[in-house]
């Protein structure tokens, strides 16, 4: 036993020597025969492993005389292999070839998605105007999303919104939770959390259950935007709008509002602003009406302030809404709506 435990460190010890002599010349070689090397003698299955388990067939008074031996072997070994490996890596090292003349690879950068290029623009104008900027759960309450914001459970206005539920239903049998349609529900949120005076945005993703086409899809983006305080009035909603079509679109776009109907504003109103391509003149995208429908917008429903904890009497504010995608759609002239989501890089990297 003592024999086979001399033979094995020599043995190992003559090859290390001739590993790191041709490590000078071939180190990329070197470093593989190093670890089979290495697995070979001080291995688990390895031969010192092997001679370990013959220990037990040897009598108790050599049994220590070989063990501590074969101990001592395997400390010298380790040490040896440790700084063989170290000379290894560093002849490597220094016989890599780096051609320093060659150009350098160039990595490809990424840029940044077109609607949250636009939600940027008016994330920075509205934050230099005081509004706060806001965000909300996507998987909304019935209650935030319709009755809070003064649409009952069978307003003919919930047909507008077909939308996602989730098989979950309350205590009253009803489903409660579904995939929100439209941003405003933290209109409610907001004020419960805030309280008035309030000026917020709130910018996000949308659902609605629709079949899809080139000007509609079940996912999109809104931004929502509500300023509540006391003597409020129709005319800051339309400074406010004013502004922000002329930061969108060039200092001469005119805006103009008419009546629409909407729930939870009273009076309502579409926001239209001069078509930038021609000019107001008329043309495709505007349908040769030389106006662009943009943005719904109102005063806030007495009802929805209730909701929100405040008295009606005291306060007021008005509360509007971009459709993200529409914005994008016109800024940068992309003719189907499909193509936010597709993930074709194609169409992304043009951005």
């Amino acid at each position: 036993m003592k024999i086979k435990l001399e033979q094995l460190k020599k043995e190992a010890q003559e090859q290390l020597d001739a590993l790191l002599e041709r490590a000078e010349q071939v180190p990329g070689e070197a470093a593989e025969k190093f670890q089979e090397l290495e697995t070979r003698f001080l291995g688990r299955k390895g031969e010192l492993a092997a001679l370990l388990k013959g220990l037990k067939e040897v009598s108790d008074d050599l049994r220590r005389e070989y063990g501590e031996l074969a101990n001592q072997i395997k400390k010298e070994l380790e040490e040896k292999f440790s700084a063989a490996a170290q000379k290894i890596k560093s002849s490597a090292a220094k016989n890599e070839a780096v051609d320093v003349t060659l150009p350098g690879v160039k990595k490809q950068r990424g840029s940044l998605h077109p609607l949250t290029l636009v939600e940027n623009e008016l994330e920075e104008l509205f934050s230099s105007l005081g509004f706060m900027v806001l965000d909300g759960p996507e998987m909304e309450s019935d209650y935030y999303n319709f009755e809070a914001l003064n649409v009952a459970p069978h307003h003919p206005a919930r047909d507008m919104q077909d939308t996602f539920y989730v098989d979950k239903k309350n205590a009253k049998g009803e489903y409660d939770l579904l995939m929100r349609t439209q941003t405003s529900p933290m209109q409610v949120r907001a004020l419960k959390k805030y309280g008035a005076p309030l000026r917020a945005i709130i910018p996000g993703r949308c659902f609605r259950s629709e079949a899809t086409d080139a000007r509609h899809e079940h996912t999109f983006y809104q931004l929502e935007g509500i300023m509540i305080d006391k003597k409020i009035n129709f005319s800051h909603m339309k400074g406010v709008l004013e502004l922000v079509g002329q930061r969108l679109f060039g200092e001469d776009t005119k805006l103009r509002m008419r009546p629409k109907f909407y729930p939870f504003v009273e009076p309502g109103s579409n926001g239209e602003y001069s078509c930038f391509l021609c000019g107001g003149k008329g043309c495709r995208v505007c349908k040769y009406s030389g106006w662009l429908e943009i943005v719904g917008c109102g005063l806030v429903h007495p009802e929805v302030l209730r909701a929100a904890g405040l008295d009606p009497e005291e306060y007021c504010g008005f509360a509007f809404g971009f459709g993200l995608n529409r914005l994008a759609m016109l800024k940068y002239g992309i003719n189907d709506i499909r193509l936010f989501n597709g993930g074709d890089i194609r169409f992304l990297e043009q951005f």
